[in-house]
């Protein structure tokens, strides 16, 4: 397992309370669609939970990656909630360190902290990660 500096696993740390309500979120909809669908599938249906509950969801929600002060790229989140959690989905049969990897990436690249991998596979699994904005380089 891996840890870059400023990142950390620890599930009860940063919006501990949020993450958690996304969680049952997450799980009711594994426990109704089950495996097998496409990523968008579940990405839709978890869109649509999270509204009925309240939850302020931005989808695709763009990503712009600076080096060194210049624009090289940008990319989209599955999803934000309330302007302070990123959602990654997968819909693979198990997770890989490269999807962790992304989605610590997506917290490198923005002031979000807090990031949730949800995979939608053969058994629901999920990664909690934090990267703090103390140890990022936003110049």
């Amino acid at each position: 397992m891996f840890n870059l500096p400023g990142t950390m696993q620890q599930p009860s740390l940063l919006h501990k309370g949020l993450t958690n309500r996304i969680l049952k979120a997450y799980y009711d909809v594994y426990n109704e669609l089950g495996y097998g669908f496409l990523e968008k599938v579940y990405q839709n249906a978890l869109y649509l939970e999270l509204k009925s509950r309240g939850f302020d969801v931005v989808a695709q929600k763009q990503i712009t990656v600076f080096y060194k002060g210049q624009k090289v790229g940008e990319y989209y989140a599955d999803m934000v909630v309330n302007e302070k959690v990123i959602l990654e989905l997968k819909a693979n049969e198990y997770l890989l360190e490269k999807d962790e990897y992304q989605l610590i990436n997506y917290l490198r690249s923005t002031e979000y902290e807090v990031g949730l991998l949800l995979n939608f596979g053969t058994e629901p699994e999920f990664k909690r990660k934090i990267f703090q904005n103390i140890y990022k380089n936003f110049s």
